[in-house]
């Protein structure tokens, strides 16, 4: 690109700036769960649908609101209570819904296999995706969004055992992490507040030109 175009770039922006209607600068109303815009990495995984067992990745969902969640089936309460309260959400959604895939990656392969995760999932909602990658492809995952889990297995004296974090991780249509719910597991969960977030992302048009021209100065 030659020096006289990116002398006229910041000119060019400033003219689009002076154009815009004055009702554009009023504030965006705030978001009900963690704003995080523009601190976590967009949106990528390569792991096995438990549906199909078909390889997968982000690239096959983009054009639509994604939410990540990590857990295991085999788990007693915080899994199952997040995947309860999030069925009633994503039924509260309506028609939005439809354009809106909740993830569930399991951090337990060893036991989690295709066709326990299809079953678990199936059992709060058919809008639900388990996802199954291999110890590599989890832990690639879970370091890219800060993600803790661990998994030891029994001993003579020590059962099983499973952590993991309990945060929902929410990303646009374009793939860009936007939000975190901290946690749908307790027994008051936003669920107003969260299908409103869930909606308004849902509405969301992809970047205009403005956007475009000002992330490229």
């Amino acid at each position: 690109m030659g020096l006289k175009m990116l002398a006229r770039r910041p000119f060019l922006a400033a003219s689009l700036l002076a154009a815009t209607p004055l009702t554009a600068c009023g504030q965006d109303p705030p978001w009900h769960n963690v704003d995080v815009s523009g601190t976590f990495p967009p949106l990528a995984f390569d792991m096995e649908r438990a549906g199909d067992a078909k390889e997968v990745t982000a690239a096959d969902y983009r054009g639509r609101v994604a939410l990540l969640y990590f857990g295991y089936t085999n788990c007693p309460d915080v899994c199952p209570t997040t995947l309860s309260n999030m069925a009633t959400v994503f039924k509260d959604l309506g028609p939005a819904a439809s354009g809106i895939t909740f993830f569930f990656v399991t951090v337990d392969p060893n036991r989690d296999t295709l066709s326990v995760l299809a079953r678990y999932v199936a059992l709060f909602s058919p809008d639900f995706v388990g996802l199954r990658g291999t110890p590599n492809q989890l832990a690639t995952l879970a370091r890219r969004y800060r993600v803790a889990y661990s998994v030891t297995p029994a001993t003579k004296t020590t059962p099983y055992q499973v952590t993991h974090s309990a945060a929902i991780y929410v990303f646009d249509k374009q793939g860009a992490c936007r939000l975190i719910v901290p946690s749908m597991a307790s027994r008051t969960p936003d669920i107003l507040g969260t299908v409103a977030d869930l909606k308004r992302l849902a509405a969301e048009s992809p970047p205009g030109l403005l956007a475009r021209l000002l992330r490229s100065i």
